[in-house]
């Protein structure tokens, strides 16, 4: 595996990036919300260390995928698709992604998704349920804190990149 995203890079965004991803996916599990200021610090992380571990040439065109992304989600909130925080969290997470990555990272979002989804349901129905009662998300339904699968879509990319980066 190789993966456009440099190592360098990787190595630059995941100590900033994992704790706010950590907490996005613990928030969106206890209350089924990312709130915003995960959004606007994951951002701020890309702001300033992006400065660094990035080349100056490609910065910019990271923030347009930031623009992109958001105005996608804006349009898959606004059909019901996904919900607001999810859709500003993917906003923020997108400048983090090399764009020759994109195919690589929609099957690292579908199998973290499946992981995911199998561990909160496994968890909802069995004892580890009462290590944290009053999570919301165990009521919600067939609702699913996508955070946690987006959460760990980013912490696993830069992981990865990390070690199989260009």
């Amino acid at each position: 595996m190789n993966l456009h995203v440099t190592a360098w890079s990787a190595l630059w965004f995941l100590p900033f990036a994992v704790p706010v991803c950590i907490y996005v996916c613990w928030s969106d599990m206890r209350m089924m919300k990312i709130p915003n200021k995960a959004v606007l610090a994951l951002t701020a992380v890309f702001l300033v260390v992006g400065l660094i571990a990035l080349p100056l040439a490609e910065y910019p065109w990271r923030l347009v995928q930031l623009v992109i992304v958001l105005l996608l989600g804006i349009v898959m909130n606004a059909t019901g698709l996904v919900g607001a925080g999810d859709a500003k969290f993917a906003a923020a997470a997108a400048p983090f992604i090399h764009p020759g990555d994109f195919v690589f990272l929609m099957m690292l979002l579908a199998a973290t998704l499946l992981g995911a989804f199998a561990a909160h349901r496994l968890a909802k129905y069995t004892p580890l349920r009462r290590m944290a009662p009053a999570w919301e998300s165990w009521d919600t339904g067939s609702d699913f804190p996508m955070g946690l699968a987006l959460g760990g879509t980013l912490t696993l990319y830069l992981a990865l990149g990390a070690v199989f980066g260009s």
